[in-house]
């Protein structure tokens, strides 16, 4: 489906963990059928993978992304001992920086903005400027799980705490088009979604296992029953409820021209073994979201 006239694109990704993955094949499709990235806004994974695609990296991580198994994920979430959060998220940012080089953002092809939280400010704070893995880091630091990243001497934490789909950003792009992409849609089955616990060995969170090899490394005299990692499930899941009730008010406020939806219980947070599932199923939405547009453009000239 070739686009029309009306082809420059102000992409917004949404943030949604290992769904976000879904956000390559939205990329992708929007390149095959010509149009033309020229800014992107991201929150939390959508500030990951919107960063690696203004880099020009995208199609590195995800050769790097659809190898990954579950016990990868494990071994990448490298514990923190501080209370802020459970993972300090060095791991992380270390092999993204491996991939895709040291960056600037001011340096980067096309414009970039990364949605980050002041929690104590409780503001919303757009990086536009600096180290991209600097901004990447702030945006995803998911209250409980990561530890907060100080930048300019704040505490920020994940983006998505206040706007988990950030449109205003692109208010002043010189764009034809603004495209959101949604990781907390409508559902897609009623069916429970696989977990981390479905693979033989691998806890629901991962962290159990992750504590253990810790305990057994340093010596620690600590029990893996010394948390109850049934309440960190919990509250992601209670955390992922408030983003999707956010995210619908937000768009209602802030409609852009295109909203693809992904649903969000397509995966959970952690899934990211999953990664050509979730590519694949954003390449579809994509698909779609054009053929309802196109439809309903048509209907609306008779």
């Amino acid at each position: 489906m070739a686009s029309t006239n009306m082809n420059t694109v102000s992409l917004v990704l949404g943030s949604g963990g290992a769904r976000g993955l879904a956000h390559i094949g939205v990329i992708h499709w929007l390149e095959e059928n010509g149009y033309k990235i020229r800014s992107v806004v991201g929150c939390s994974i959508g500030a990951v993978i919107g960063g690696i695609y203004a880099a020009g990296k995208l199609d590195e991580y995800e050769q790097w992304v659809r190898s990954i198994t579950k016990v990868d994920i494990v071994t990448l979430l490298d514990l923190s001992w501080e209370k802020g959060g459970l993972v300090r998220g060095d791991k992380i940012i270390n092999t993204l920086i491996n991939l895709v080089g040291e960056k600037l953002i001011e340096d980067l092809a096309i414009s970039y903005t990364a949605i980050a939280t002041d929690i104590k400010g409780q503001k919303e704070i757009w990086i536009k400027s600096g180290s991209l893995f600097d901004a990447m880091r702030a945006s995803f630091a998911i209250p409980l799980l990561f530890t907060p990243f100080k930048y300019k001497g704040v505490d920020l934490v994940d983006g998505s705490v206040l706007n988990p789909v950030p449109i205003a950003p692109t208010f002043s792009d010189e764009t034809d088009l603004t495209i959101a992409v949604n990781l907390g849609g409508p559902s897609q089955s009623t069916e429970k979604p696989s977990t981390l616990s479905d693979a033989p060995g691998i806890s629901l969170f991962p962290f159990h296992e992750k504590i253990s090899r810790y305990i057994k490394l340093l010596q620690q005299s600590v029990t893996s029953s010394s948390r109850d990692w049934g309440a960190y499930d919990i509250a992601m899941q209670s955390f992922e409820a408030m983003q999707n009730t956010i995210a619908r008010q937000k768009l209602a406020a802030y409609p852009p021209d295109i909203v693809i939806e992904i649903p969000g219980d397509a995966c959970r947070t952690l899934e990211f073994d999953r990664a050509s599932e979730m590519i694949e199923l954003g390449h579809r939405k994509a698909n779609e979201c054009f053929i309802r547009a196109v439809r309903q453009r048509s209907n609306d000239k008779r």
